[in-house]
């Protein structure tokens, strides 16, 4: 028996908390395994285990080794794992969330050819804006829209998300364009009113002066669709992010006001998972190819 399996052997006992439990999991003989603690222990010149009749228990050097050889075990499993699913076409099921507006638009097309390309991925696909538990509710991948905060979660940028201070055509003749932020305090606002959102836009103007402006609540809606509509109804100025803005940005419908001022801090588009030692090889790809569809964002 190897090395590594003498460290299995071992682990097992102290799984098992003695020698007959560990030789009935392993399908061993009692004698056989302490045969091989006993040859564990000579190699590395300590006692691991403190044996009685009654108990099985570890020594103080026992239990620095058995946290470092479980740990190790563990990693090659998981090598043995990644391995294995890279010879074979990735299977199994994977369940992913992201924001309703930004879903339907610019995800729909990504997942469908990425379930086409992996059709022994079962995928199940959530738009909804609600601030999903990742883990409570199974998730394998998240998308989320923002500035990056402390998580409990490992993220992957796949795009910037500039958030734009907007004004319609309609509201600009009525108003006319603000000279400064100070004079958008006599303008309407459109609030995004989802995730405790606040009528404050925090931003950074061309000379790096972090400021914060207070916009006035006169409309105000739970999806980017209805800021939208609202703000190219000239309804109020509205702060909109760029996969919702772009295109009207570009045909005229809307201006983008104080250009030279950005969100602070930078928001971003983001793929978030747990943080699990192992990441299956479907979640990888899913990740991967999404990076790559960010590309033809057509703000990026």
């Amino acid at each position: 028996m190897d090395h590594i399996s003498r460290v299995g052997v071992f682990l097992e006992v102290v799984k098992n908390e003695s020698f007959a439990g560990a030789a009935r999991a392993l399908g061993l003989t009692g004698p056989a395994i302490s045969k091989q603690v006993q040859s564990l222990e000579d190699q590395l010149g300590v006692k691991l285990l403190s044996r009685t009749t009654r108990h099985v228990g570890l020594t103080e050097e026992g239990a620095i080794y058995f946290e470092k050889a479980r740990q190790a075990l563990e990693d090659l499993d998981e090598a043995e794992h990644q391995i294995q699913e890279l010879k074979a076409c990735p299977t199994g099921k994977l369940k992913v969330n992201a924001p309703m507006s930004f879903g339907t638009q610019f995800l729909t097309r990504p997942i469908a050819t990425f379930a086409e390309q992996y059709p022994e991925v079962e995928l199940e696909i959530d738009f909804n804006d609600h601030w999903a538990d990742v883990v409570g509710e199974g998730f394998d991948v998240v998308i989320r829209i923002g500035s990056l905060e402390d998580s409990t979660l490992i993220a992957r940028k796949l795009a910037p998300c500039p958030i734009i201070l907007c004004a319609g055509t309609k509201l600009i003749a009525k108003h006319g364009i603000p000279e400064s932020i100070e004079q958008l305090s006599d303008y309407p606002g459109i609030i995004y009113n989802k995730h405790g959102q606040k009528k404050e836009w925090r931003y950074r103007d061309n000379n790096g002066v972090i400021g914060t402006l207070t916009l006035n609540r006169n409309f105000a809606a739970n999806t980017a669709e209805m800021q939208l509509e609202a703000c190219l109804h000239g309804l109020g100025v509205s702060l909109l992010p760029a996969f919702c803005a772009d295109a009207y940005l570009k045909s005229g419908e809307l201006v983008a006001l104080f250009p030279g001022y950005s969100t602070y801090p930078e928001p971003g588009i983001y793929a978030m998972y747990p943080q699990n030692r192992y990441l299956s090889t479907r979640t990888r790809l899913f990740i991967d190819w999404l990076s790559d569809a960010s590309k033809d964002f057509s703000w990026c």
